[in-house]
């Protein structure tokens, strides 16, 4: 598989770059992909939920009376939980949401996902774009250039770049990422990826594993 190069403007450049079809699964992977995806989610979670239980509460210990004879149900404190205003019985309490997932699985999504990108012609490489002072008005041109603009859109880039960063990120539907911090998450919400012509070494090496 080959694709070219573009440039800011949205011309083919007579760069180009090779994707060996022999690296590619050829089998589906979608029982890992929803694995990696829900440990994903699941780490997003704060975990801080707490409800008070009745031993918690402030409030008195008094029966509110007497266990016979008043021709009424049997009672025990205000705190009750069969009360408005008493303690919770098995409310959420704090706890981690995560879930282990091993480094291999992890990597044969994020390469499963990569490869369905470019068999659906979602992705596309453009040249190292390079800001002197951010300029958002300038960035949606070159997402118009490449027919982009207003859609959702991953833009992965090969190393820092802060200018880019500045300039983009007032965008909607749109995220920036370095290719260290990819994830398979974003790799499957975005429709669109593009990576930038310094991103593309280590994309190989994602799927060379």
């Amino acid at each position: 598989m080959e694709l070219r190069i573009l440039d800011i403007k949205g011309n083919f450049t007579d760069k180009k770059v090779e994707f060996d079809e022999n690296i590619f699964f050829k089998r589906s992977y979608d029982h890992s992909v929803y694995l990696e995806i829900k440990r994903f989610l699941s780490s997003q979670r704060q975990g801080t939920h707490k409800s008070k239980e009745r031993g918690e509460l402030s409030g008195s210990t008094r029966k509110l009376h007497r266990q016979k004879g008043t021709g009424g149900s049997r009672k025990g404190d205000i705190k009750n939980p069969i009360f408005r205003g008493g303690g919770r019985v098995f409310g959420p309490r704090p706890r981690k949401y995560l879930t282990k997932l091993n480094k291999r699985t992890k990597s044969s999504v994020r390469k499963f996902i990569i490869e369905q990108k470019l068999i659906q012609n979602q992705i596309k490489i453009i040249e190292d774009i390079e800001f002197n002072i951010p300029k958002t008005k300038f960035f949606l041109g070159i997402l118009n250039s490449i027919k982009l603009k207003n859609k959702k859109l991953l833009m992965v880039l090969g190393e820092e770049n802060k200018n880019l960063y500045l300039s983009s990120r007032n965008l909607k539907c749109f995220k920036l990422l370095n290719v260290n911090e990819l994830d398979c998450f974003s790799l499957l919400n975005f429709p669109s990826i593009v990576f930038t012509e310094n991103s593309i070494k280590k994309i190989h090496e994602f799927l060379s594993i």
